[in-house]
């Protein structure tokens, strides 16, 4: 409900659940050394980001990534950014209006991180308008692909738009103007608008007005023109600025702008008081586009009063004003890759090693009796998991399906066969309703799948459901009951596995297979076990197990015995696995870490670090899986999951880490998986201590592409003996 000043009131704060935590290096016997460091233990949480983000940025302007792909790199780090803003950014802005906070981890109170982050995203946005008016549209007029203004279109081109005005957009605008009987209209969170400075014709001398457009979100952001061999486009947003006019008769239009405000997309809840959790998070998806305002993003020409007023309006500071030497939203970019058809200037296309999954259940089924199968995407198709999934809804041997889903689509394969399935089986699905930025459509599909009879539960109160499992009970042709399931890294969803790094495993273990069932168990009635070995299980026995394999490794260095952790992930934050590394390192353990985004880790710190490595590999793919190996005293552990080393994986969610146990599949992470990525010295950065990375050079070998790599070897072209062996 708004206030009288049209602002939506905060929330106290987020809920979080209790933390099953280890609260510091004391829980184990590790302890952080006490190096002489002139700064804090940890890198700047936010300063992380942003330096990943550069990385992003780093590939739209490398020439050695084709065009139009380009393109779609620049976009991705809009995108990301809108993403932080209106979560991370929003986040800190709550923390330091509700008052005296505790530190960060580099010891930073929010007001100082924020002042800090500002500085880091105005320097960003304006290296991303750079690439973009320095480097990617001359290379893309030289490829005859134009953005044009509209002065430079043909009088053809100028009656096309003119026409295509008339039919396609006025019909859609609702031209606004700010006065007592029309205030200031809810803006959406990221809706792209005009603001139109207005003067009453019949009060010259009166003070000037201010107009509203918001612009469709139906309506593209770039529009194609004909009338050329070229391929000329047009900004949506110029167009509609052209065409002001007849939408305010009566007004002499002094300047116009677009402009784009992001809201705070935290949801706010107190889950453990809802009656209907699926009715609360639906209720603050609405109150989500209604949000506080914490950024606004404007043309950069645009009149000095324009900006004010709409600075005032939504209640920021200056330094939360962005201005825009563009289109105002570089994610919508993106349609330049996605609409153009230009082979040429894309990567080309792909196609996964496929697997001899035979078509007939039976014999999947006793395929996996004798034998773990392992995939790693995109490398390896995704269907051999789509087709586990239509084999248990199509078997009548099957009598019951079990699933956890975080992100998928009704046109999913895998959503038709569960729901085709409930007709005549037992199919129980656990859905996550808040993965970010994907709640309404959870939403959707999980109401369509209880309508064709699907029990769906909402997991555990309090923490996420985040890891992916998959478990069919079968009747076998002997008459006993057994467990096939899939354990993976990545959401079941066949169109990210396209371009998602992730492992799976298929397997009718039993050992593994029993404890998944408990898993559930735990999901659906909240039935928890003492252990859950040989899973890891967050937030029960994870980080514990953790911290436990780190001091072993430890133990074997103090010993003179082989002594190495291998470690990738998304995201390294939790400070208690982070403390207990250094104190690994310090112990001899050779530690290597690849994480691709937020690195708190300072790695390679004299007394406190000199053994750790940490690289990131931004590439075509988007780096996804998580993967442990530990070498225990040359008797080797690979473990394989859903989580990473962050306090909400280990403490706020469910997450279930799985060993590899088949010596064959195990061999292949290390050697082929870890040892190819940690060969790389193409896609590769390697971070210092004080959170910088520098591109990983080849000296005296070949510059070595990991992900390039796994595309050869999947077509058959590349042979193991390429990788460069680990140090």
């Amino acid at each position: 409900m708004a206030t009288s000043s049209g602002k939506t009131p905060r929330a106290k704060s987020a809920v979080r659940p209790a933390r099953r935590k280890v609260n510091s290096a004391s829980d184990s016997t590790l302890s952080t050394p006490r190096a002489d460091l002139d700064q804090p233990l940890f890198v700047a949480r936010d300063r992380s980001w942003i330096q990943f983000n550069r990385r992003v940025l780093e590939e739209a302007l490398d020439a050695a990534n084709p065009l139009l792909e380009r393109v779609k790199f620049l976009a991705i780090t809009a995108s990301n950014l809108d993403e932080y803003i209106e979560i991370r950014l929003a986040g800190l802005l709550q923390r330091n209006e509700d008052g005296p906070s505790e530190p960060g981890y580099d010891g930073l109170l929010p007001a100082r991180s924020l002042q800090i982050l500002n500085q880091e995203i105005h320097a960003f946005v304006a290296d991303q308008y750079a690439c973009w008016n320095k480097v990617l549209l001359p290379a893309l007029d030289q490829q005859h692909i134009r953005l044009l203004p509209w002065k430079q279109l043909t009088p053809a081109q100028r009656k096309q738009m003119q026409d295509y005005f008339r039919s396609e957009v006025d019909p859609l605008l609702t031209p606004i103007t700010i006065d007592p009987a029309h205030p200031f209209p809810r803006v959406l969170n990221r809706a792209l608008c005009l603001a139109v400075l207005l003067r009453p014709k019949r009060r010259r001398g009166g003070p000037a007005v201010l107009g509203v457009i918001t612009v469709p979100r139906a309506l593209p952001r770039f529009i194609r023109l004909g009338g050329t061999a070229k391929c000329d486009l047009l900004l949506m947003q110029d167009l509609i600025s052209r065409h002001l006019q007849p939408m305010y008769r009566g007004y002499e239009i002094l300047a116009s702008a677009a402009f784009r405000v992001t809201r705070n997309s935290n949801l706010y809840f107190e889950e453990e008081e809802t009656r209907s959790l699926l009715e609360s998070v639906r209720s603050e998806l609405h109150n989500r586009r209604k949000g506080d305002a914490v950024r606004l993003e404007i043309a950069s020409d645009a009149h000095p009063e324009i900006i004010e007023r709409l600075r005032v309006n939504f209640e920021l500071e200056s330094d939360q004003v962005l201005f825009c030497e563009g289109p105002v939203n570089l994610a919508r970019t993106m349609f330049l890759h996605d609409e153009i058809d230009r082979p040429d200037l894309k990567f080309s296309s792909f196609t996964p090693r496929s697997f001899p999954v035979s078509s007939q259940a039976t014999q999947l089924f006793a395929s996996l009796r004798q034998r773990d199968m392992l995939l790693h995407h995109p490398y390896d198709s995704y269907d051999p998991v789509v087709d586990f999934i239509r084999h248990g809804a199509a078997d009548p041997r099957v009598v019951a399906i079990k699933q956890t889903l975080y992100r998928t689509s009704t046109d999913s394969p895998m959503f038709q066969a569960l729901t085709e399935a409930a007709a005549n089986k037992e199919v129980t699905v656990v859905v996550e309703l808040m993965a970010r930025f994907d709640e309404a459509s959870n939403i959707h599909w999980a109401r369509s799948m209880e309508d064709a009879g699907v029990q769906v539960f909402y997991g555990v109160v309090g923490l996420k459901t985040h890891c992916k499992l998959a478990m069919l009970v079968r009747r076998d042709e002997d008459g006993v009951i057994r467990r096939y399931c899939h354990l993976g890294t990545g959401n079941y969803n066949p169109i990210t596995a396209r371009f998602y790094t992730d492992i799976s495993l298929l397997t009718a273990n039993p050992q593994l297979t029993e404890r998944v069932q408990q898993v559930f168990h735990y999901l659906t009635a909240q039935a928890e076990v003492q252990d859950y070995a040989p899973l890891l299980v967050a937030p029960h026995s994870m980080a514990k197990r953790f911290l436990e394999l780190i001091q072993r490794e430890a133990d074997h260095a103090a010993a003179g015995r082989s002594a190495r952790i291998l470690a990738k992930m998304n995201s390294l934050l939790d400070p208690v696995i982070i403390r207990a590394l250094y104190a690994a390192s310090t112990a001899g353990v050779e530690i290597d870490l690849i994480v691709r985004g937020i690195c708190i880790l300072r790695p390679g710190v004299p007394g406190l670090s000199e053994r750790i490595r940490v690289r990131s590999i931004v590439g075509r793919f988007l780096e996804h899986s998580r993967i442990f190996f530990f070498q225990n005293g040359n008797h080797p552990e690979v473990w394989v999951g859903s989580a990473d080393w962050m306090p909400r994986n280990l403490y706020e969610r469910c997450e279930v880490i799985f060993p590899v146990q088949n010596p064959g599949l195990r061999d292949r992470i290390h050697s082929e998986i870890l040892a190819a990525c940690l060969a790389d010295t193409v896609k590769a950065r390697r971070m210092d201590q004080d959170g910088n990375y520098i591109r990983v050079q080849a000296e005296a070998t070949p510059p070595f592409d990991s992900q390039g790599f796994f595309m050869r070897l999947a077509e058959g072209t590349a042979q193991l003996e390429e990788i460069p062996p680990l140090a």
